[in-house]
Protein backbone atom coordinates (compact mmCIF):
# COMPACT_ATOMS: atom_id res chain seq x y z
CA UNK A 1 0.00 0.00 0.00
CA UNK A 2 1.31 3.51 -1.06
CA UNK A 3 1.37 6.07 1.15
CA UNK A 4 1.82 9.92 0.79
CA UNK A 5 4.73 10.39 2.03
CA UNK A 6 6.16 7.65 -1.15
CA UNK A 7 4.64 9.85 -3.84
CA UNK A 8 4.47 13.67 -2.80
CA UNK A 9 6.82 16.04 -3.93
CA UNK A 10 8.82 16.80 -0.94
CA UNK A 11 10.54 20.05 0.53
CA UNK A 12 7.39 22.13 0.13
CA UNK A 13 7.66 25.84 0.41
CA UNK A 14 5.23 28.28 2.18
CA UNK A 15 4.42 31.39 2.04
CA UNK A 16 4.34 33.67 5.62
CA UNK A 17 1.30 34.27 6.75
CA UNK A 18 2.47 38.17 6.78
CA UNK A 19 3.64 38.15 3.50
CA UNK A 20 2.01 39.80 0.65
CA UNK A 21 -0.07 38.29 -2.23
CA UNK A 22 1.87 39.32 -4.15
CA UNK A 23 5.26 37.74 -3.12
CA UNK A 24 3.09 34.43 -2.75
CA UNK A 25 2.63 35.26 -6.83
CA UNK A 26 6.14 35.91 -7.47
CA UNK A 27 7.10 32.37 -5.36
CA UNK A 28 4.11 30.67 -7.83
CA UNK A 29 5.99 32.27 -10.76
CA UNK A 30 9.61 30.93 -9.27
CA UNK A 31 8.49 27.38 -8.19
CA UNK A 32 6.31 26.82 -11.33
CA UNK A 33 3.08 26.19 -9.23
CA UNK A 34 -0.19 26.79 -8.93
CA UNK A 35 -1.06 27.32 -4.68
CA UNK A 36 1.47 27.31 -1.62
CA UNK A 37 0.75 26.56 1.91
CA UNK A 38 0.41 29.07 4.16
CA UNK A 39 2.44 28.89 6.88
CA UNK A 40 2.62 31.00 10.28
CA UNK A 41 5.05 32.43 12.40
CA UNK A 42 5.20 29.51 14.31
CA UNK A 43 5.45 27.48 11.03
CA UNK A 44 2.40 25.60 11.28
CA UNK A 45 0.27 25.09 8.45
CA UNK A 46 -2.50 28.06 8.39
CA UNK A 47 -4.02 27.05 4.68
CA UNK A 48 -3.43 27.36 1.20
CA UNK A 49 -3.27 30.13 -1.32
CA UNK A 50 -4.00 29.56 -4.82
CA UNK A 51 -3.40 32.01 -8.47
CA UNK A 52 -7.46 31.81 -8.55
CA UNK A 53 -7.53 32.96 -4.82
CA UNK A 54 -5.58 36.04 -5.86
CA UNK A 55 -7.16 36.89 -8.59
CA UNK A 56 -10.60 36.43 -6.99
CA UNK A 57 -10.22 37.22 -3.94
CA UNK A 58 -8.20 40.33 -3.73
CA UNK A 59 -7.79 41.89 -7.51
CA UNK A 60 -11.12 41.21 -8.73
CA UNK A 61 -13.02 42.69 -5.83
CA UNK A 62 -10.29 45.71 -6.02
CA UNK A 63 -7.86 44.53 -3.28
CA UNK A 64 -4.14 45.00 -3.87
CA UNK A 65 -1.73 42.13 -3.37
CA UNK A 66 1.27 44.18 -2.82
CA UNK A 67 -0.35 44.93 0.46
CA UNK A 68 -2.90 42.13 0.96
CA UNK A 69 -1.47 39.06 3.26
CA UNK A 70 -1.60 35.38 2.29
CA UNK A 71 -2.44 35.36 5.96
CA UNK A 72 -6.05 36.85 5.12
CA UNK A 73 -6.67 33.89 2.93
CA UNK A 74 -6.71 31.50 5.24
CA UNK A 75 -9.62 29.95 6.14
CA UNK A 76 -10.90 27.54 9.11
CA UNK A 77 -8.51 24.30 9.69
CA UNK A 78 -6.69 23.34 6.61
CA UNK A 79 -7.52 20.08 4.99
CA UNK A 80 -4.49 18.39 5.00
CA UNK A 81 -3.36 14.15 4.66
CA UNK A 82 -1.03 12.31 6.80
CA UNK A 83 2.61 11.59 5.46
CA UNK A 84 2.14 7.84 6.30
CA UNK A 85 -1.81 7.58 5.50
CA UNK A 86 -2.61 5.79 2.14
CA UNK A 87 -3.59 6.84 -1.51
CA UNK A 88 -7.31 5.98 -0.93
CA UNK A 89 -7.66 8.24 2.27
CA UNK A 90 -6.15 10.66 0.07
CA UNK A 91 -8.40 10.26 -2.43
CA UNK A 92 -11.05 10.05 0.27
CA UNK A 93 -10.18 13.41 1.26
CA UNK A 94 -9.82 15.16 -1.56
CA UNK A 95 -13.04 14.22 -2.76
CA UNK A 96 -15.10 14.85 0.43
CA UNK A 97 -13.32 18.56 0.39
CA UNK A 98 -13.05 18.54 -3.11
CA UNK A 99 -9.87 19.74 -3.61
CA UNK A 100 -6.59 18.40 -6.26
CA UNK A 101 -3.93 18.92 -3.61
CA UNK A 102 -3.26 18.49 -0.32
CA UNK A 103 -0.44 19.55 2.09
CA UNK A 104 1.69 16.66 3.64
CA UNK A 105 1.98 16.65 7.44
CA UNK A 106 4.24 14.59 9.92
CA UNK A 107 2.89 15.23 13.26
CA UNK A 108 2.84 19.09 12.70
CA UNK A 109 5.05 19.91 10.77
CA UNK A 110 4.70 20.48 6.95
CA UNK A 111 6.93 17.81 4.25
CA UNK A 112 5.26 17.99 1.35
CA UNK A 113 2.20 18.19 -0.77
CA UNK A 114 0.41 15.72 -2.66
CA UNK A 115 -1.23 16.41 -5.69
CA UNK A 116 -3.96 14.40 -7.85
CA UNK A 117 -1.36 14.16 -10.53
CA UNK A 118 0.99 12.64 -7.77
CA UNK A 119 -1.66 10.15 -7.70
CA UNK A 120 -2.04 9.28 -11.65
CA UNK A 121 1.28 8.54 -11.65
CA UNK A 122 1.36 6.31 -9.47
CA UNK A 123 -2.50 4.86 -9.65
CA UNK A 124 -2.73 1.98 -12.09
CA UNK A 125 -3.43 3.22 -15.63
CA UNK A 126 -6.98 1.41 -16.37
CA UNK A 127 -7.76 3.34 -12.95
CA UNK A 128 -6.45 6.90 -13.60
CA UNK A 129 -9.90 7.93 -15.44
CA UNK A 130 -11.98 6.57 -11.87
CA UNK A 131 -9.63 8.97 -9.95
CA UNK A 132 -10.07 11.96 -11.51
CA UNK A 133 -13.76 11.63 -11.65
CA UNK A 134 -13.76 10.43 -8.27
CA UNK A 135 -12.15 13.54 -7.13
CA UNK A 136 -13.86 16.30 -9.31
CA UNK A 137 -17.52 14.90 -8.74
Amino acid sequence: MLTAREIMTGNAECVGENETLEAAARKMLDLDVGALPICGEDNRLKGMVTDRDIVTKCLARGGDPRTAKAGELAEGKPVTIGADDSIEEAIKTMQSHQVRRLPVIDGHDLVGMLSQADIARNYPEDRVGDLVEFISY
